[in-house]
């Protein structure tokens, strides 16, 4: 067995794009295997910094394996003259295949056969054709030409590789650059080229030249060192995904510790930390209380800033930037936020759907019709048209204007500086919430109203356009404000239908394309956030998928009973009869029909009638105080009747009349049974499955 390391070295590659590019590597690896019919025996492992990306592959074998292979002739008509001679079309085909006429044999279709034996090729040369398309296989964004139009495209200048199969140079040549067995250290620290014939020898000797080649071990540096700066008291504020940008900037993360002057901690947290995670890329740093410590850490692919030379530079500018801030803030105090309504004319939300002028316009009446259909009292109601009024104008100011990442934040915070209520502040704080699939909701009610509002007029608005998410394109991110408005509901607990969602989402011609979207996504927050599995989702939703937060609360029941004993049998009662039903062809015709009792047989099918009565008020009972879980668990004492049904009753009769009823009967009771999910879309296996 082989083991194989292939090192491509680059110029820097941005950070956000080599994670990507580690899966791209791997994943084309894996392929060009399974193509070249090798079986890779051992572990496949794929590292990289800014300035490489590396694949060791263990176990590899020596060569393919060989295979056997049946070739197919003429027929023997075609191949012997009539005294049995070879004729020109034997001959040929014998030396296409490489043998002699007399080892030709004839197949049970009539036709001449020859069975060979391929040798397998070295796994050496075979990687050597391979390994290039693997690196090209390697998607960014955006590549380049490094070598002339038509030469290969790669996202950075490739300045060296690597490509070893137990010592043995693989012979690869990409973009101009020939394979070999020399790989480079960081590029200040490092001592020069450094000559590898292992992977053992290849990580030690990065290790050597100031190159931590696993990204996991630069993390864990990162913050051991960062911490181990702090003085008592002082802890780091974790950001993961700071720390993945640093990981992949840095080939040997040095942590330093800076100060900024105390006077900075009058702005707000929320500013002086956007400054030092988005704009500079340093951990900020709070003190016992949690409170924001007027210290920060840096992360530099340097060695130690024994001199603070590093330090210093951090410091100077940290403190322009913060300065920048300040005056921003204070800059912006000068007008009030009702003072900037007038200025959202001149901000353009969408080309066709107009500035945020009319955008707000359309989030207030949006907010004011949600808080009718929520029946909200007027304190919350007047506080919520109060924010989503003044909720985008911070888009005019200077300190959104430098930091973007602060909008809604900053309009919040300059809401209650300005003496706006709480709440008010609150709602204008939170109301880009949720920022994804796993983030907080608006804090309060007056924050969902304003942050659904928003929501729900940028997709009717963009829908009633035509602009709607597309396989490949999803303008103004619809699916995530979709998913945030159900999320909104569900997590909220808003009584609010499907249907009016979209009446407020005012989406035209495409209201019924914008209802099937919402639905789509409150299937998947059924499934990957509540989880539910999708049978559960389908089964509540056919039953009714009106009110999202009724779904969920059938979901929740459903999920109860599950496990039960009963509950496998009634799901393939409840299966048998939508089977016999539609296979009956009548099904369309019954809705409605009335039931004849006196054609209902003694025994079962009596017994069964009688016991659906007083299950029957069960449900309504319950239903009606939203008491899912007790009407499931009466659905559930109907099995044993179901069973005596299905054991001694003929559904489809010879008789017309009795057929009919017995088909007009069980369609009013699955109906009446469905009303908190439909039991036959339910997987009895997995039910049965689940029980301990």
């Amino acid at each position: 067995m082989s083991d194989l390391l292939l090192e491509v070295g680059t110029e820097e590659i941005p950070a956000r794009l080599v994670p990507g590019a580690m899966r791209d590597l791997e994943k084309g690896f894996r392929a060009a295997l399974r193509e070249l019919d090798l079986e890779c025996g051992g572990r496949i492992s794929v590292d990289a910094t800014p300035r490489r990306l590396a694949l060791v592959a263990e176990g590899l074998p020596d060569r393919q394996r060989d295979r056997t292979e049946t070739l197919a002739g003429p027929s023997k008509q075609i191949a012997f003259d009539p005294d049995g001679n070879p004729t020109r079309a034997a001959l040929g085909f014998a030396r296409k295949a490489g043998v002699a006429v007399e080892e030709l044999e004839l197949g049970d279709d009539g036709k001449l056969t020859v069975r060979r034996t391929i040798a397998g090729q070295r796994t050496h040369d075979l990687l050597a054709s391979a390994l290039p398309d693997v690196v090209l296989g390697v998607r960014f964004p955006r590549s380049m030409y490094w070598k002339g139009k038509g030469s290969p495209r790669f996202i950075r200048p490739i300045r060296w590789l690597v490509a070893l199969l137990d010592g043995d140079v693989v012979p690869v040549e990409f973009a101009g650059v020939k394979s070999g067995n020399v790989t480079w250290g960081h590029r200040r620290l490092g001592s020069g080229p450094i000559t590898v014939n292992s992977a053992e020898e290849y990580r030690s000797g990065l290790r050597a030249n100031a190159v931590l080649l696993s990204a996991e071990a630069r993390a864990s540096k990162i913050v051991a060192d960062a911490e181990a700066l702090l003085p008592a008291g002082y802890e780091l504020r974790r950001n993961e995904r700071l720390l993945q940008t640093l990981v992949f900037e840095t080939e040997h993360p040095t942590a330093v510790l800076g100060s900024f002057d105390e006077s900075y901690l009058d702005l707000p947290e929320e500013v002086l930390e956007t400054v030092m995670l988005v704009h500079q890329k340093y951990f900020a740093v709070e003190d016992s209380s949690r409170a924001m410590a007027n210290r920060f850490v840096a992360i530099a692919n340097s060695g130690r800033d024994i001199d603070g030379v590093i330090r210093r530079g951090h410091e100077r500018v940290l403190r322009a930037r913060f300065n920048d801030a300040r005056f921003f803030w204070e800059f912006d105090q000068r007008s009030s936020l009702p003072d900037r309504l007038e200025e959202l004319k001149s901000v353009t939300f969408q080309a066709s759907l107009g500035s945020y002028w009319s955008k707000t316009e359309s989030n207030v009446e949006a907010v004011a019709r949600l808080g009718e259909a929520l029946s909200v009292n007027a304190s919350d109601a007047n506080r919520a048209l109060r924010a989503v009024r003044l909720a985008k104008t911070d888009l005019t100011t200077e300190m959104v204007g430098e930091f973007p990442e602060l909008q809604g934040k900053i309009g919040g915070l300059y809401a209650a500086a300005q003496g706006e209520p709480r709440e008010v502040a609150d709602a204008i704080y939170d109301h880009y919430l949720p920022a994804g699939g796993a983030g907080p909701i608006p804090r309060s009610l007056v924050g969902q109203l304003v942050s659904l509002g928003d929501r729900l007029t940028t997709l009717g608005g963009m829908f009633r356009i035509g602009l709607m998410p597309t396989g490949s394109k999803d303008p103004l991110a619809l699916r995530r404000a979709a998913f945030g408005a159900i999320r909104i509901v569900l997590e909220g607990s808003l009584a609010i239908s499907l249907d009016r969602l979209v009446e407020t989402a005012s989406a035209g011609a495409n209201a019924p394309k914008l209802r099937d979207f919402f639905l789509d996504r409150l299937r998947f927050w059924l499934q990957e956030s509540g989880g539910f599995g999708a049978d559960s989702a389908d089964a509540v939703l056919a039953a009714s998928d009106a009110v999202p937060v009724d779904a969920l609360a059938r979901a929740r029941a459903l999920a109860e009973v599950r496990h039960t004993p009963d509950f496998e049998a009634l799901a393939v009662s409840f299966k048998r009869i939508r089977n016999i039903l539609e296979q009956s062809g009548t099904a369309q015709s019954l809705d409605g029909a009335n039931l004849d009792l006196t054609l209902l047989e003694g025994g079962a099918e009596a017994d069964l009638h009688a016991s659906l009565q007083p299950v029957g008020t069960k449900i309504a009972e319950c239903n009606a105080k939203r008491d899912y879980a007790t009407s499931l668990r009466a659905i559930a004492t109907l099995r044993p009747a179901l069973d005596r049904y299905f054991d001694d009753v003929l559904v489809m009769a010879e008789d017309e009349s009795v057929r009919r009823n017995r088909l007009v009967f069980l369609a009013g009771m699955l109906k009446a049974l469905s009303t908190i999910a439909d039991f036959s879309l339910i997987d009895a296996e997995a039910a049965g499955g689940q029980r301990s």
